[in-house]
């Protein structure tokens, strides 16, 4: 009654064996394209690591740097700046890791907090009753008046480019893994089941249970068992491509320790521009929002602090000279495993699977 293994000469398997036999080829499947992943995907997630801890660690270095300009600088409005500074950061991070919001929306969201304080603190300081109503209509006008100039849209230009490919390529890593993940657990077909067991346990119903199977056979059955997993290997290519696309160009001119480091310089330069536009400014408000209470004896409003720009700078972009290494050496590894899916049957008919030092070997049948 045996359905695979099926002989002329005397058999020592029963049909429950032939079942036992099909699990276990099912399970060492598994195992084996799993131990093939193991590698591939230590990598990429490793990376995935590497490359968060590093965009960790640039987004606080940034907002380090950006809350001092506002403690060394601007002293009367920092203490209030604090909240829309980190907001800014916590909106960049989850931007990079995927999240629904636009490079845009967050610089712009940042700007309509930091116009009531720059107006009330800094070009009119004598202002004391900054009630939530005249407080929104400031954040309103500012985008009507654009009393930042044109540094609020440089500051979006700029970062989009960086943050873009490190939100792709974030993306990129994770949508790996699933790639991976699915091809472990693909189902192997009746067919191919049956097929194993015959490749690799019907000697053994003969008593033959040191013969291993032909590797031109070994190629058959597993080719018709990967066919839908090799079917990847055009997608896996051109997969590899785009993660060279994107580590080139967060390596390039959009790089993304400069932009992130350069967003305190931008803030500078946009509040100097308000501060330099007062006047004018405050005539639109008045008209807009109505008049404030003021204090007795207006403060000056020509306190305007230039920030001397750190050579910190210099020192933080050769630290994270490390984040280029990590992206140079994770490409190279990723191009070597542009074939990855294109050889996955003869990575398994290789080692100890197939007879290779012997002239005889199991071709399905018989003893060749």
């Amino acid at each position: 009654d045996l359905q695979i293994c099926q002989h002329r000469a005397p058999t020592c398997c029963t049909k429950k064996m032939e079942e036992s036999y099909q699990a276990a080829v099912r399970r060492e499947r598994t195992q084996s394209i799993q131990a093939l992943n193991f590698e591939l995907k230590y990598m990429i997630v490793g990376h995935i690591t590497a490359f968060q801890e590093a965009f960790e660690s640039l987004l606080r270095f940034a907002e380090n740097r950006t809350s001092s300009l506002f403690e060394t600088a601007y002293r009367p409005m920092a203490k209030e700046a604090a909240e829309p500074v980190k907001e800014l950061f916590t909106d960049i991070s989850l931007y990079i890791l995927g999240a629904e919001t636009t490079v845009e929306s967050a610089v712009l969201r940042f700007f309509d907090s930091l116009f009531p304080l720059v107006y009330s603190r800094l070009i009119n300081p004598g202002i004391t009753d900054l009630s939530e109503d005249y407080t929104e209509c400031l954040r309103l006008t500012r985008q009507d008046i654009n009393p930042f100039g044109r540094y609020s849209k440089n500051m979006v230009t700029e970062l989009s480019k960086s943050l873009w490919a490190s939100r792709m390529l974030s993306q990129a890593l994770s949508l790996g893994i699933e790639v991976i993940n699915t091809t472990e657990h693909a189902a192997l077909t009746k067919e191919c089941s049956k097929a194993l067991v015959k490749m690799q346990y019907c000697p053994h119903c003969q008593g033959l249970t040191l013969i291993r199977p032909c590797v031109g056979y070994c190629l058959n059955v597993m080719r018709g068992c990967l066919a839908s997993v090799s079917e990847l290997d055009a997608q896996w290519r051109e997969y590899i491509s785009t993660l060279e696309y994107l580590t080139n160009e967060m390596a390039a001119s959009h790089d993304l320790e400069i932009a992130l480091t350069g967003i305190r310089n931008s803030i500078n330069e946009a509040i100097l521009h308000a501060q330099l536009n007062g006047p004018q400014l405050s005539a639109t408000v008045d008209k807009v929002c109505g008049q404030p209470k003021q204090q007795e004896g207006n403060l000056s409003s020509n306190n305007i602090v230039p920030v001397k720009e750190a050579t910190e700078t210099q020192t933080f972009v050769m630290a994270h000279a490390s984040l280029n290494n990590k992206r140079r050496e994770f490409i190279n590894y990723m191009k070597r495993s542009r074939t990855f899916y294109a050889s996955i049957a003869e990575r398994l008919c290789d080692g100890d699977l197939v007879m290779r030092d012997s002239s005889t070997c199991w071709n399905g049948e018989d003893v060749v």
